[in-house]
């Protein structure tokens, strides 16, 4: 898998700075029910003796309907879907014309998706992440989430909505694997709270794709 996940002003105080991030997280979650934005990643491997950092760049679209449905379309470099429909996650590579499906309840816990599409509330994030706010930075807000689970491939969040706006606005996701690989999502064309049909979040496996069910 190619691209799996295969995302500010300074502040006055700090006090304030670390409440508004917070608060920014928490009207989000609540106010935000559903959305649209256009997205570009960009993935930098850890550096290593000799080399230098090494990065990728992709871009695609992204949908969200919470509390559990939302879909990443990459369409460059490669073709890919992450589609979760609220009983399956899919991840669908074009190339390869692989599918592969996971049950959605004991794959989303502590991911970034749950972070800014499939949590229903704040209460649901903080059973997975320890949340604490961090300074401001690049015009946006920050909050910092550590998942509470050490065994996992994530080793933090970032996540940065636009400062002052209402209701809260994703910005970007900044994500930190436990391998040291970063990877920073911007989204941009942010559309807050559109109305989605139903088939959005449908995927049925293309004919002749070889699916994988784990």
């Amino acid at each position: 898998m190619r691209n799996l996940f295969a995302a500010v002003l300074i502040a006055v105080s700090a006090h304030s700075a670390w409440a508004d991030g917070l608060e920014s997280l928490e009207a989000f979650v609540k106010t935000v029910h559903s959305g649209r934005a256009e997205f570009s990643q960009v993935v930098t491997a850890p550096t290593r003796e000799g080399q230098a950092a090494r990065s990728k760049t992709s871009s695609g679209t992204f949908e969200f309907s919470r509390p559990n449905r939302f879909k990443f379309i990459y369409k460059k470099p490669f073709e890919q879907s992450i589609v979760a429909d609220g009983q399956t996650l899919w991840l669908y590579d074009t190339d390869l014309n692989q599918v592969t499906a996971r049950k959605q309840a004991s794959a989303l816990g502590s991911t970034p998706a749950a972070l800014i599409a499939a949590a229903p509330d704040l209460r649901a994030l903080q059973a997975d992440f320890t949340l604490t706010a961090a300074p401001d930075k690049d015009g946006l807000q920050w909050v910092l989430a550590t998942p509470k689970t050490k065994d996992g491939q994530l080793q933090s969040v970032r996540v940065g909505f636009l400062a002052g706006e209402k209701p809260a606005s994703l910005a970007a996701l900044e994500i930190l694997d436990s391998f040291g690989q970063r990877s920073l999502l911007s989204f941009s064309k942010v559309e807050v709270n559109p109305s989605l049909p139903p088939d959005t979040f449908r995927f049925t496996p293309p004919k002749g794709a070889d699916v994988i069910r784990q």
